[in-house]
């Protein structure tokens, strides 16, 4: 059995999707969701683990040995992949059977937790495999899933939302296939590890320059990068809230995850960093994400979408550490890309909280929110100050490793332009904290209370875990530093 775990992270959760259909009943099929959830969880530490102490695990479907057959290939980079992917999933699970009660009608839930599974499948699965062509069909799964998931939102935007994360996901989609398919075209095959090796031979020619520039674009498209980001405010803002909390944990992460797997194990550092000028483009557009999506988010009344504009500017920082093009500052990237994942949706789970029991998240509605619903706005808050990079928090640990990496590379004037947009969290956050705390609570008919236990303890374990790794650090910079070695040590 310990020999299939690779595989068994994937097909598990694809199994587990129809068998929803004949459980029927809402809270057997969430129950059933979060075990097979959990138990991915599991077999991603496993693996972890496994990596720690051996380095790669090759799984070859059918036996057929690669190239000509599937491999999925676990390494230190998407075995920390799958711990984030594995566990937000289960920890978003355990609140969606109260949060979704309010949000989505009670004849959809099965077809919640059916979609739900699908994209998790379809998340676990890019990450795992090691074939090119692998990647886009784990991609439709993951996306097409996660386009009706949008869709179950209640408000009507939400279908706008989804129609346009649709268009634009395809033609992200399309761009990487378009880039998979021209490689395939110079190379014969579809395996990441024998793509690096056949690469450097037509690596001079037009036709993989414009393999890797659809790659690219169709990648910065699908991480919602400034200026491809025009997807993803809606799609946060409109979604159902565990939604939300699930994907802005883990979808932007996947795409990035994709970014540093083709640039490094595909096309060579060489390749994207010196015969292409990646480095400028990429840390001029993040510098952009960053100031841009900020002030974006200030001006916004609604606090699921402020929230999702913050992303697309803590994106803009992973960007920025990706693109200084150094160990340190890919080291600060997948540090960033793990710690976000739990800034955000400990944040989006309790605005699910504040869904549940008031129906909005406008910024008037939470004018002594503070007083009413304590341990939900405590949660919000200290997302927050984890947003801002406030010290004992992992948002710290994420950009002070970012400014030692900018240091190192004498880029002091980058590194004071993190701090300044550091400057700029304060501010939506504090607009948050003031209505909370020093404002009247607003006349209500009816007595707003704290949220429910199964929606609030799920969003604590993200908020504990947020001070828990912003204060021991061993486990994530200990892999993330593992990872980005062994991609340098590995580059052509």
């Amino acid at each position: 059995m310990i020999a299939h775990l690779t595989i068994l992270q994937v097909v598990i959760p694809l199994s587990a999707a129809p068998i929803c259909v004949i459980l029927k009943r809402s809270k057997l099929v969430w129950l059933f969701a979060v075990l097979v959830s959990a138990i991915t969880f599991l077999i991603s530490l496993a693996l972890l683990q496994q990596v720690l102490n051996t380095d790669v695990i090759s799984y070859q479907l059918g036996g057929w040995q690669p190239p000509w057959g599937i491999e999925y290939k676990i390494d230190k980079l998407n075995a920390l992949l799958l711990l984030i992917i594995s566990s937000i999933s289960t920890i978003v699970l355990l609140a969606s059977q109260k949060s979704i009660e309010k949000e989505i009608p009670q004849d959809k839930h099965t077809l919640f937790y059916i979609l739900y599974l699908l994209s998790l499948t379809g998340m676990l699965g890019i990450v795992a495999t090691g074939d090119a062509f692998n990647v886009f069909v784990f991609l439709e799964i993951s996306s097409l899933s996660a386009y009706a998931l949008i869709a179950l939102g209640k408000d009507r935007q939400a279908l706008w939302a989804s129609f346009q994360y649709l268009i634009l996901g395809t033609i992200g989609a399309t761009f990487i296939l378009i880039g998979v398919g021209l490689m395939y075209q110079m190379t014969g095959t579809l395996n990441m590890l024998d793509l690096a090796q056949h690469l450097p031979e037509v690596a001079q020619t037009k036709t993989v320059y414009t393999a890797y520039a659809f790659i690219v674009a169709g990648l910065c498209l699908k991480l919602a990068m400034f200026p491809l980001h025009l997807w993803l405010p809606n799609a946060y803002a409109y979604a159902p809230s565990v939604v939300t909390a699930f994907f802005a944990a883990t979808a932007t992460k996947v795409a990035i995850y994709l970014l540093i797997r083709f640039t490094f194990s595909v096309f060579g550092f060489s390749f994207s960093f010196t015969t292409i000028p990646l480095q400028t483009l990429l840390m001029a557009l993040g510098l952009a994400g960053i100031f841009i999506a900020s002030i974006s988010a200030i001006y916004q009344s609604n606090i699921k979408l402020l929230f999702a504009y913050s992303s697309i500017a803590q994106i803009g920082y992973m960007i920025v550490g990706f693109s200084l093009a150094t160990a340190a500052g890919l080291t600060a990237t997948l540090l960033h890309l793990f710690n976000h994942a739990l800034m955000k949706s400990a944040i989006f789970l309790a605005l699910g909280a504040l869904m549940y029991k008031l129906g909005s998240v406008h910024i008037d509605n939470f004018k002594g929110l503070g007083r009413k619903m304590p341990f939900t706005m405590a949660a919000i808050v200290i997302g927050g100050l984890s947003l801002i990079g406030v010290p004992l928090t992992v948002g710290f640990i994420s950009k002070w490793y970012l400014v030692k990496a900018l240091l190192a590379q004498g880029w002091w004037p980058i590194a004071v332009l993190i701090l300044l947009g550091s400057m700029l969290a304060v501010i939506y956050v504090w607009k948050i904290v003031e209505a909370a705390y020093f404002y009247p609570a607003n006349a209500a008919p009816k007595q707003i209370e704290e949220a429910p236990a199964l929606i609030l303890i799920p969003t604590w374990l993200l908020v504990l875990a947020n001070v828990y790794f912003g204060i021991d650090t061993s486990l994530t910079v200990e892999v993330s530093k593992a990872a980005a070695e062994s991609l340098f040590g590995s580059t052509p």
